[in-house]
């Protein structure tokens, strides 16, 4: 019998570094667990803590960073913790040995860290830290500036569980028709035979031949990636993901999108750009109908296997099977949500709204510093041409008769010009950082 997978012992990236605030503490979940991100002042690299203080239990991540300690300080009662998670100030303290009799009983469950491609990694389990420091990060060979690649990253959470995830992104042959118009043709679809290479715990290896040669690789439990071979010249585009496990029907994709050709491109093509005009779209595509087919599955699962829910007969489902006769040998088909004291029970929550499901704010842009800056712009923007719009009009309107075709006429056409510009932020840019109803049947 397989000994069982422990998805605690794993690393896991939380984030692109370049989306975290180093001024203020971020929340994050996996695994059920709730994470504090936070930067001491005195450190380069960012810490992860269990996300309650061990005062009364509040959230540190609705805490601060002290300007003058430049440690973690929580809202509520003011204690502070170092980057070792230990207390070194509580403001009620009558005498200091109060503090210092109890650093260990009084100290924050710290987990082991790491940033290396851009992310920030973590080890879920923090008893286990010499193990970490002992285990390789799932890093992938396409994330290499040394061997001519160039690629940007990407995060958002999902309304489906982590097995859904990781069958999504290991089943190509539904890409021409889940985003049809974004990624794929639905009317060029072809069949994608999956050649098995290899499965074991730890990594399952899959190869498809075509219009492109692909080897698509799961290390267990998060990396999912793709590496397609353009012809003979060396061309070669990539699809990296990490899928995280974060409670029962939520999960996180952190994704970057390796490249070795049109560098330039990349340079110039603004990152929040391509969220909201490519990879948005994308999980917009199929967000509906994996939070409804999730629920199908576990209410089948109450009755049968997966196996005959399921008809899989084409040598397009083998990487789909693979996954899933992983899951059920090495992990018992479920997720360790027990563990962290998450009843099974809850796993089959109501459907959700389109709103909801498909709420790109929540989802990517509060977590994405290039769509927050961009969103910001996009506002002030819209507040510098309604009062351009305003004051041109009302300066045109008292021009002297003599001024009124000269100054008064261009006023009045650059003021209409500023509110055109304004409509189109407004109901055009703007709504594209928050909701887009993705209608398939609207996409010809």
């Amino acid at each position: 019998m397989s000994s069982k997978f422990n998805f605690f012992q794993n690393w896991y990236p939380l984030s692109p570094v370049e989306d975290l605030d180093p001024e203020r503490p971020t929340p994050v979940t996996l695994l059920g667990l709730n994470f504090v991100i936070w930067k001491p002042k005195s450190s380069q690299t960012y810490q992860v803590f269990l996300d309650q203080c061990p005062h009364r239990l509040a959230p540190l991540s609705e805490g601060r960073i002290d300007e003058k300690t430049g440690n973690l300080m929580c809202s509520y009662h003011g204690w502070q913790f170092d980057e070792q998670g230990i207390c070194t100030t509580i403001p009620q303290a009558e005498k200091p040995e109060i503090i210092s009799k109890n650093k260990q009983n009084f100290c924050v469950r710290k987990f082991p860290t790491q940033e290396a491609n851009d992310l920030l990694w973590v080890w879920a389990d923090p008893n286990s830290s010499e193990q970490a420091a002992n285990t390789p990060l799932p890093l992938s060979p396409q994330i290499d500036a040394s061997q001519g690649f160039v690629w940007s990253s990407y995060v958002r959470d999902l309304e489906y569980d982590w097995q859904t995830l990781v069958e999504n992104v290991a089943d190509p042959s539904h890409v021409p028709f889940a985003h049809h118009g974004v990624q794929g043709n639905r009317n060029q679809a072809i069949p994608i035979p999956i050649k098995i290479i290899q499965s074991t715990a730890s990594l399952i290896e899959a190869k498809t031949q075509g219009r492109f040669n692909t080897t698509i690789t799961f290390e267990a439990p998060c990396r999912l990636e793709y590496a397609i071979e353009f012809g003979t010249d060396g061309k070669q585009v990539g699809l990296v993901t990490y899928c995280l496990p974060v409670s029962p029907g939520k999960s996180r994709i952190v994704a970057q999108f390796p490249r070795n050709f049109a560098k330039t491109l990349h340079r110039i093509i603004p990152r929040w750009w391509t969220h909201i005009k490519t990879r948005n779209l994308v999980l917009d595509g199929d967000m509906i109908f994996l939070h409804q087919q999730e629920r199908f599955l576990q209410q089948k699962q109450q009755t049968e296997s997966w196996k005959t829910a399921y008809k899989l007969p084409t040598e397009a489902d083998h990487l789909v099977i693979e996954f899933r006769k992983w899951f059920d040998q090495y992990s018992q088909g479920k997720l360790p949500w027990e563990e962290v004291g998450i009843s099974q029970a809850e796993t089959l929550s109501l459907p959700k709204t389109r709103r909801e499901i498909l709420d790109r704010y929540h989802q990517h842009t509060q977590h994405c510093s290039s769509c927050r800056g961009a969103l910001k712009a996009v506002k002030r923007w819209q507040i510098g041409l309604i009062v351009y719009f305003a004051i041109a009009l009302s300066s045109a309107a008292i021009l002297p008769d003599h001024w009124r075709l000269t100054v008064g006429l261009p006023l009045v056409i650059t003021a209409l010009a500023s509110l055109g510009i304004y409509a189109g932020l407004k109901y055009g840019l703007e709504p594209q950082f928050y909701f887009i109803d993705y209608i398939h049947a609207e996409k010809k």
